[in-house]
């Protein structure tokens, strides 16, 4: 059950409105955490769009983008965002063990997203002070741009994270395994 005040989205006025209208074009439905979010901030919203947005713009593919919101979801223990993450990133092309490799900290079988995914949950866990050791280990495997990029994406899931653990935002996807 939401924590914070919740309005059907038929309630919706405005800019809240007009991107209710946008995200059921797009994704045939409005989900809860967007639906919570926009009826009580259309900004915070609108700027959870447009990190998402901006990634897709980036040097990261769909595969790395989702794998690095599953490892910093799992670290941020944020059911929804893995129940959503985990659909989007099979979507992306993750199969089941790299769904739960990029969650857990396990192998895949694909050595450079198992680096990343390892950085982000070092990044999110260490509050931003990353060995040197490993950032140079992803520097030999990714560029700076891409390093920028993962900051971006821990960025973007970092909020949905928080909006979600605080709101305790109802599942409206199939539980993550």
């Amino acid at each position: 059950m939401p924590r914070l005040s919740t309005q059907p989205i038929t309630e919706a006025t405005g800019q809240a409105a007009q991107l209710f209208t946008a995200i059921k074009s797009a994704a045939g439905m409005v989900p809860n955490a967007y639906a919570n979010m926009g009826m009580l901030s259309p900004v915070a919203l609108e700027s959870v769009l447009h990190l998402d947005g901006a990634l897709r713009k980036s040097s990261l593919s769909a595969k790395e983008i989702e794998a690095v919101k599953l490892a910093v979801s799992e670290k941020a223990g944020c059911d929804y965002c893995l129940a959503a993450h985990s659909l989007m990133g099979k979507k992306a092309g993750l199969d089941n063990q790299a769904i739960l490799g990029a969650r857990h900290g396990q192998a895949t079988g694909d050595d450079k997203l198992d680096l990343l995914t390892e950085f982000a949950r070092n990044l999110v866990g260490t509050r931003g002070t990353v060995a040197a050791a490993l950032v140079e280990r992803v520097r030999a495997v990714y560029s700076d741009a891409q390093i920028v990029d993962t900051l971006l994406a821990v960025s973007a899931i970092t909020l949905t994270n928080l909006f979600n653990r605080v709101n305790d935002t109802v599942v409206d996807f199939p539980p993550a395994a």
